[in-house]
């Protein structure tokens, strides 16, 4: 019941009344009472005011199963939470709930991962109380050729619920990663369990930055919410638009509506206008974003209009380190 009242008082703007809350959830003061005191207790600073009722006042700054239900905005994805205070992995957890039978849409939130995971086995830094580190489990009802919009719509979901509740703007990197500027704020590890030609298990894992103020990891160029906009963020808030937009653009995936989602994704990319350094297996070069095809491939074109296709992991952009701006480091 402590969720339900939570919900009510975020909605509300003023008191809510002990007498109001127990004729809504039909149970007694006692009942308020008890699930007011274990919200206090999580860190919930809530006014109680004689003949007005209950006020709340400040949220904490970490997520718990009770703050994410009270803001979800699906039906589907959230139903079930699985929460953790300290994992190894979210994606590893995920992946062994998933296997263990998890409904589709259930998410695996961490407050800390010891062993976070990235894109080519890289580590990725997850302190305590500073970010959301969690791993969606998609159970895909989808056309398989469609596969790959997965990615896509992952990355214009975070971008979009960065960009809106900041007011900075967040760039997708080809294929997932999201950047503000030069600087990463969100890294992204999307891993299929496939049975035949079609997708069983996806699991969608995402660390994004929120309220650190310094990085204790060799990541050359992360960024905070916090140290873009000056102020602190609330992450419940950021992952509850989050997953709202990636249900409104899986649901286009399902009904096909395809085109939209590479444009808007096309539209957002990182680095879109202008030639800039990559490297692929056959060593560094210059050249321009010419376009991102619905299978995710990305067709870049140097100087001279020749065109290059490639799949994910096949070519990495090199961006100037903030430390040493004359030597590109590969991401």
């Amino acid at each position: 019941m402590k969720t339900e009242i939570l919900t009510l008082l975020r909605e509300t703007d003023g008191y809510v009344s002990g007498q109001e809350l127990c004729e809504k959830f039909g149970v007694s003061r006692t009942a308020v009472w008890k699930a007011i005191n274990q919200l206090k207790e999580a860190g919930y600073e809530i006014e109680a005011v004689q003949n007005k009722g209950y006020r709340l006042v400040s949220v904490p700054d970490i997520l718990s199963e009770s703050e994410l239900q009270s803001v979800r905005k699906t039906r589907w994805i959230g139903e079930k939470i699985a929460f953790f205070d300290v994992v190894d992995s979210t994606n590893t957890r995920a992946k062994q709930l998933a296997e263990e039978g998890a409904p589709n849409g259930t998410y695996v939130i961490a407050e800390r991962q010891d062993a976070g995971k990235g894109r080519r086995g890289r580590g990725f830094d997850s302190p305590a109380g500073q970010g959301i580190w969690m791993t969606l489990v998609l159970k895909p009802e989808i056309d398989p050729n469609h596969a790959s919009m997965i990615t896509l719509v992952t990355a214009l979901a975070v971008s979009k619920a960065i960009t809106d509740m900041t007011g900075r703007p967040a760039g997708i990197k080809w294929p997932n990663d999201i950047y503000w500027k030069d600087r990463k704020i969100c890294g992204m590890l999307i891993e299929n369990t496939l049975v035949g030609r079609c997708i069983e298990n996806c699991i969608i894992g995402a660390g994004i930055n929120i309220n650190q103020q310094t990085f204790c990891s060799d990541a050359p160029n992360p960024v905070s919410l916090r140290q873009i906009t000056g102020k602190e963020q609330e992450p419940v808030f950021i992952l509850a638009d989050t997953v709202k937009r990636f249900k409104d653009y899986y649901r286009k995936i399902q009904q096909g509506q395809t085109e939209d989602i590479v444009r808007n994704y096309r539209e957002r990319l990182y680095r879109y206008n202008g030639f800039h350094l990559y490297q692929d297996a056959d060593g560094v070069f210059e050249a321009e974003i010419h376009d991102v095809e619905p299978t995710g491939h990305l067709v870049l074109a140097d100087r001279d209009g020749v065109t290059r296709r490639y799949a994910f992991k096949e070519v990495s952009h090199l961006i100037p380190s903030d430390t040493t701006p004359s030597a590109p480091f590969v991401l």
